[in-house]
């Protein structure tokens, strides 16, 4: 079994944690590529070989941050309150558009780890980020990490469906947070439209980080079900 995670936008390598251990219980390999936003440099991922499953877990923004030739050659894809066109048309989509580019704004200015903050504590929400592992706010915000930031977030704005490369042909896990704050209703219904095959699971009570001791053990099933 070859796993490779990656995370969404503000997060890192770090929050795999869980799963890593996991995985090495197992007998599981996992790799787990890092966008670089904080101290921690760019990692990137890439199948060992063709032996399989092959299985790529990405969390939000994460699979559209994966290269194409990566993810096109996945048996299975497990999406962690993640989308695929990620502002809906209409009213709330202007919206949504709108408090965008004022977080893209925000990075540029003194604001910036304020701002990433309250994003967490929406993300996080309804439980505390104090059960969020250690990530990018903890630490100084570079340039470098400022400017990842502020192109990933106009990558997101400018999302218009599935990312390059998704396998047609594999098979798809979505679990959503039932109180997730971030990806909007009418986001999660276009992705479940997009992909009407897949199994979908609702934690509820939980956000858009999933911070629930329930989501390890229901993906890790679901993934030994493949074998």
């Amino acid at each position: 079994m070859q796993l490779i995670a990656m995370h969404g936008w503000a997060g890192d390598a770090r929050g795999w944690g869980p799963f890593q251990a996991a995985w090495e219980r197992r007998g599981w390999h996992g790799q787990c590529g890092d966008r670089g936003y904080g101290p921690r440099p760019p990692q990137t991922v890439a199948w060992l070989d063709s032996a399989g499953p092959r299985v790529v877990i990405a969390h939000s923004f994460g699979p559209h941050l994966l290269p194409s030739h990566v993810l096109k050659q996945a048996d299975a894809v497990v999406l962690l309150a993640s989308f695929g066109r990620f502002v809906p048309e209409g009213r709330s989509g202007r919206q949504l558009r709108h408090a965008l580019a004022a977080m893209v704004d925000q990075l540029r200015g003194p604001d910036a780890e304020i701002m990433l903050q309250a994003f967490l504590e929406r993300a996080a929400a309804p439980q505390s980020t104090s059960l969020l592992p250690p990530g990018i706010p903890t630490e100084p915000l570079g340039q470098r990490g400022r400017q990842r930031l502020g192109e990933d977030l106009e990558r997101l704005a400018n999302t218009a469906g599935l990312p390059d490369g998704f396998p047609a042909d594999a098979r798809v896990l979505i679990v959503e947070g039932g109180e997730d704050q971030i990806v909007v209703p009418e986001a999660r219904q276009l992705l479940r439209s997009a992909l009407p095959a897949a199994d979908t699971l609702v934690l509820a009570g939980v956000g858009h980080c999933l911070l629930s001791p329930a989501l390890e053990p229901l993906v890790c099933g679901w993934i030994e079900g493949l074998a």
